[in-house]
C-alpha cells in the first residue's frame, strides 16, 4: 500500500517523465554529441572550438547583438508602456495596433524587411534617397555593419509589443495613491518616475531583461531569413552558428559544443535573475 508521504511524489512522476523526454533528453543528447570522438569520448571538440578564432568572433557578435536588442527593446517597451498608461481618446485602438508586430509570424516579418530594404524598389531606400547628400541607395544586406543593424531592428520590431504589454500591466499595478501623495508633496514627473514608477516595476524590468537576453541569444529565424548569417558571417550569432555547423557542414559534435555554450550562457543569465530577485525581495 502506498504511504501518504510517497503519494504526492507519485502524482508528479508523469510530469517528470514528460519533462525528461521533451527537455532533458535533447539537452543531454546534444551535450553527449559534443564529447564524441572517433576514439570514444573526450574534450577534443571543445579544444578545437576554443582555439578557433571564428568561434570567438561569433561570441563577440552574439554579445553585441544580445546587448543591443535587450537594451533597445526594454527602452522602447518601457516608453510605449508609459504612453499607453496615459488616459487619452483612442487608447484602446493604439494598444491594439501596437500588438500587431507580435502577432505576425517571423517569416512574413523577415520577407517584409527584405523587400523594404531592397536597393532597387525598397520603400525605405526611397526615403533615404530624399536625404541631402545621399545619392546611392545603401546596400543594407551587403554591408556588415548595416546588416547587423537590420537584424537588430527586425528583432526589436518583432518583440517590443510583448515587453510593452508586460510593463503596462506592471505600471497599472502601482497604486495611484502614491502618485497623489507625491504630487501633494511637490514631486514632479521626473521625481515620480524615479522614486515611484521605477521601484514599482523593477521586478518586471528584471524579468524582461533576462527574457530579452535569452530571446535575443536564441534568435535564429529572423537572422537566417534576412541575411543568412552574412555577409561574410557578419550576422552569424549563436543560433545560426549551431545550424550552420550541424546542417551545412554536418559537424554535429561542433554544433553540440556551441549549443552547450549557449545553454551555459542562458543558465548563467537565469541564475543571475534569481539572485537579483532574491536580493530585491530581501531588501
Amino acid at each position: 500500500m502506498i504511504g501518504s508521504r510517497a503519494f504526492p511524489y507519485l502524482l508528479i512522476l508523469p510530469m517528470l517523465a514528460l519533462e525528461g523526454a521533451l527537455v532533458l533528453y535533447p539537452i543531454a543528447r546534444g551535450a553527449l554529441s559534443s564529447l564524441e570522438t572517433p576514439a570514444g569520448f573526450g574534450l577534443d571538440t571543445y579544444r578545437r572550438m576554443l582555439a578557433d578564432p571564428d568561434f570567438w568572433a561569433m561570441i563577440g557578435r552574439t554579445v553585441l547583438f544580445t546587448l543591443a536588442v535587450d537594451a533597445i527593446i526594454l527602452a522602447v517597451g518601457l516608453g510605449l508602456a508609459l504612453l499607453m498608461n496615459w488616459s487619452f481618446r483612442g487608447r484602446g485602438l493604439v494598444r491594439s495596433l501596437l500588438t500587431v508586430p507580435w502577432a505576425i509570424p517571423e517569416v512574413p516579418v523577415a520577407i517584409t524587411f527584405v523587400l523594404m530594404l531592397d536597393p532597387s524598389f525598397g520603400v525605405f531606400n526611397a526615403f533615404v534617397r530624399l536625404l541631402p547628400g545621399v545619392e546611392e541607395s545603401p546596400q543594407w544586406l551587403l554591408d556588415p555593419t548595416l546588416a547587423m543593424l537590420v537584424v537588430i531592428a527586425a528583432t526589436v520590431w518583432k518583440g517590443f509589443p510583448f515587453y510593452s504589454l508586460v510593463l503596462l500591466s506592471a505600471l497599472q499595478a502601482v497604486p495611484d495613491e502614491l502618485y497623489e501623495a507625491a504630487t501633494m508633496d511637490g514631486a514632479g514627473r521626473v521625481g515620480q518616475f524615479r522614486y515611484i514608477t521605477l521601484p514599482g516595476i523593477r521586478g518586471s524590468l528584471a524579468l524582461l531583461a533576462v527574457l530579452g537576453f535569452i530571446y535575443s541569444t536564441q534568435q535564429f529565424t529572423l537572422i537566417w531569413l534576412i541575411t543568412g548569417g552574412g555577409p561574410v558571417d557578419a550576422t552569424t550569432t549563436l543560433a545560426p552558428a549551431i545550424y550552420m555547423q550541424a546542417f551545412r557542414f554536418y559537424d554535429f559534435g561542433y554544433a553540440g559544443a556551441i549549443a552547450v555554450v549557449g545553454f551555459l550562457i542562458s543558465a548563467i543569465a537565469t541564475t543571475a535573475f534569481v539572485l537579483v530577485q532574491r536580493g530585491m525581495a530581501e531588501s
